[in-house]
């Protein structure tokens, strides 16, 4: 019962992840292959941001396009990282367990198409000239800059309690 409370909060972020990743793509594929589209009436939003089915075989933001298989392996490496190192983070850190659920449901997200689709990636989210990416993409990134985030303001924490205690210059 232990295992199932230490890893709940893990496998449901990243099951959202992985089931927001892989609706939004099957609604996506409906559209022919390198189609664009806007709602009616948000054609103005054009320049800016558009879903066009568009598919990838490399890394994240269209990147490595001939190093699929890597990142299919690499994906499995990482998440079983993350399941092994998500028990020694304590429950008070919550931005660290909620970054690991995110890059591991991204990750796997993006595994399910790769296995599914002989290698390849489905891409739709289209801002500016920006790389094409997805839900999972989003994720991964996501969960990476509230990693980064997250250990930087546990570093200052961490240094202002082992700072050394400064005596004024009364002596008291």
């Amino acid at each position: 019962m232990k295992i199932i409370k230490t890893y709940a909060s893990l496998f449901t972020v990243a099951a959202v992840i992985i089931a927001l990743d892989q609706w939004s793509k099957s609604l996506v594929r409906i559209l022919p292959l390198g189609t664009t589209w806007l709602p009616e009436g948000w054609e103005w939003l054009m320049p800016y941001a558009r879903v066009v089915h568009w598919y990838n075989t490399g890394a994240a933001f269209g990147s490595f396009t001939e190093y699929g298989w890597v990142f299919t392996i690499l994906a499995f490496v990482v998440s079983g990282l993350i399941i092994y190192y998500y028990r020694q983070v304590e429950d008070s850190e919550w931005w660290l367990k909620l970054a690991m659920g995110m890059q591991m449901g991204g990750a796997l997200g993006n595994v399910i198409d790769r296995l599914t689709y002989g290698g390849k990636v489905t891409d739709f989210i289209s801002v500016g000239t920006f790389a094409v990416f997805n839900v999972a993409d989003a994720s991964i990134s996501t969960g990476v800059v509230l990693l980064l985030i997250g250990l930087w303001v546990k570093e200052r924490e961490d240094r202002k309690k082992v700072a050394p205690v400064v005596e004024d210059s009364a002596g008291e």
